[in-house]
């Protein structure tokens, strides 16, 4: 279990700066499920989803480099709610999926040459001995402007991607999982991206600033 504890590379929960988000949001809450649930709420809409903001350098995968971050992305979110977790006392590791998103936009579709995004992060939190699974991904407000349903998190199932959106419209499919990580594989995952996507996963749609924040309102 010590794995599921320990600070690392990536889960860098010892960063104060991941220890005071941490301990803060999980203020009041006197038991581990309670501390997790606070957490993914916080980390759900406290950083707006935003695939634009794919920063792919090594240390922007940083749990101290996310918390400071206001806008981010699944696996940077995951990796900050899987550290959270971690600095609360709450065994946890990573966990990812390749998705489809049925519900992309063209214009997104052709800067990525597909609507298949591999290793799409989530959390798994260790539970009175169950693992239970936690996508913190989209943020409230996107899902309500976009009509598509919002996670919830209880501790005791699964929050994982809906399959239909608020319409009934066929939304994300979970193509293939890819198991569970102690760490980040940052390696493995620019890997798969370069064999899925070529040198530029985001088809020169990473930016920052004002111009990939218009470009992600209109796109996504």
């Amino acid at each position: 279990m010590s794995s599921w504890l320990e600070a690392t590379e990536f889960l860098n929960h010892d960063h104060p700066d991941v220890r005071r988000f941490a301990e803060t949001t999980v203020a009041g809450a006197d038991t581990p499920r309670e501390r997790v649930v606070k957490l993914f709420y916080e980390v759900r809409d406290g950083w707006w989803y935003d695939p634009y903001s794919s920063d792919q350098s090594r240390e922007s995968f940083r749990a101290s480099e996310v918390v400071a971050s206001e806008r981010s992305w699944c696996v940077p979110k995951s990796i900050l709610l899987t550290a959270a977790a971690r600095a609360v006392e709450v065994p946890a590791r990573l966990g990812f999926a390749d998705v489809r998103n049925h519900l992309q936009s063209e214009k997104l579709k052709e800067k990525m040459g597909t609507d298949l995004f591999v290793f799409h992060g989530y959390s798994e939190f260790l539970l009175d001995g169950q693992w239970v699974k936690a996508s913190a991904a989209f943020n409230l407000e996107l899902c309500n402007r976009f009509g598509t349903k919002p996670l919830d998190f209880d501790g005791y199932e699964d929050a994982l991607l809906h399959s239909y959106d608020l319409a009934g419209n066929r939304h994300m499919e979970y193509v293939r999982m890819r198991g569970t990580y102690d760490d980040f594989p940052f390696d493995e995952m620019m890997a798969a991206f370069a064999e899925v996507y070529g040198d530029d996963p985001m088809g020169g749609a990473t930016t920052a600033g004002a111009a990939g924040d218009a470009a992600f309102e209109r796109d996504v």
